[in-house]
């Protein structure tokens, strides 16, 4: 059941700055400065990934890539080996199109209206009205995950989020909760309530500023709010790749497909079998190679769970297995400069020299 229409609730957002000017988040490296670019940037990084793993991802990031033209300039290789290990790898590849796109229509910059921001790949209109609000202190709601269980708890807001008419009443009441100044304070405010105070698992509500009027506190809904996405069992799923290794260290890499898992990354050749790995070894005229099974690896996707089973194979480097844009021998200072699927790179990085 979802609950009546909002009313607006001032001392909701008036509690919540004060508790932001004594106890928010003020040094995250994106805040330091605080621009569109860098802002833009954390909040995708930041989409399905903890604050703490993102931090070291962002400084390298910017380093490498300082600003939007850099981001645009630079190689796919580039941006995604960069984004190497954080995962859904779309994203990556969604900022480098909308910066293109940015240099192309935007005169090199992220536009200050909301629905061009939004029709930019991979920012939306929760990003879009992040990046405003952060960036340019306009008054613009936002609903991400922590903000969903903010207003969820507060308001008593049941069903999975992700549920059409759920999402347009959360979006309702982050609406109406919206001060009419200070925006970026009170969006980056209500960002580190859900992240640091109203939490998944055991909230601190003793240390919350508007712990008053909350709903689920009050009926003692709090773990069951917002309630989870209806339970589907994941398959499984198995695959083999073949780590195929010269006497020097370089090892055969292959280009994923442009759609599907891991697209458009670096990876080691993969079969459905190891039948299927030992009809690409006599392709490649290495028939007589004995390969060695390593420690299966498991990897979780978002729909499905991967079972990986490596296969070593050291080798003279066959005549016939010859680089190409979409394939290659690559040593392993070569390797760190490519964007690999992070098991693979845990994967290579733990072999001994041969």
């Amino acid at each position: 059941m979802i609950t009546p229409a909002p009313r607006t609730h001032p001392a909701f957002a008036r509690r919540l700055l004060d508790w932001y000017d004594r106890h928010g988040r003020k040094d995250l490296p994106w805040q330091q400065p605080r621009d569109a670019y860098r802002v833009w940037l954390s909040e995708v990084m930041l989409q399905q990934t903890q604050v703490a793993t993102v931090i070291p991802y962002f400084e390298r990031f910017v380093a490498a890539l300082p600003n939007l033209p850099a981001l645009a300039a630079a190689s796919e290789d580039r941006v995604l080996a960069l984004w190497s290990g954080l995962g859904y790898y779309t994203r990556a590849r969604n900022l480098r199109r909308a910066a293109r796109i940015c240099m192309e229509q935007h005169a090199g910059a992220l536009p200050r209206d909301a629905h061009a921001l939004a029709a930019l790949p991979g920012i939306g209109r929760s990003t879009a009205a992040a990046i405003l609000a952060l960036a340019w202190d306009e008054p613009h709601a936002i609903l991400d995950g922590n903000v969903r269980r903010v207003l969820a708890r507060w308001h008593g807001v049941t069903g999975w989020p992700g549920a059409s008419a759920v999402q347009a009443r959360l979006w309702q009441l982050a609406q109406a909760h919206l001060p009419r100044v200070r925006a970026a304070d009170y969006t980056q405010a209500i960002m580190d309530l859900g992240a640091t105070v109203c939490v998944r698992a055991q909230p601190r509500c003793a240390a919350c500023p508007v712990a008053r009027g909350c709903t689920a506190r009050r009926d003692g809904t709090i773990a069951q709010l917002p309630q989870a996405r209806p339970a589907r069992t994941k398959p499984r799923r198995a695959c083999v790749v073949l780590l195929v290794r010269d006497a020097g260290g370089a090892i055969l890499l292959q280009r994923r497909p442009a759609s599907g898992v891991w697209a458009r990354l670096w990876s080691l050749p993969q079969a459905p079998s190891a039948a299927a790995a030992r009809a690409l070894l006599r392709q490649w005229q290495l028939g007589g190679v004995r390969p060695r099974a390593l420690a299966p690896i498991e990897h979780g996707f978002t729909h499905y769970h991967l079972r990986i089973t490596p296969l070593l194979c050291e080798v003279e480097r066959p005549t016939c297995v010859a680089d190409s844009p979409d394939s290659g021998w690559y040593t392993p200072p070569r390797i760190a400069r490519l964007g690999l699927p992070a098991p693979i790179r845990r994967l290579i990085q733990t072999l001994e020299p041969p």
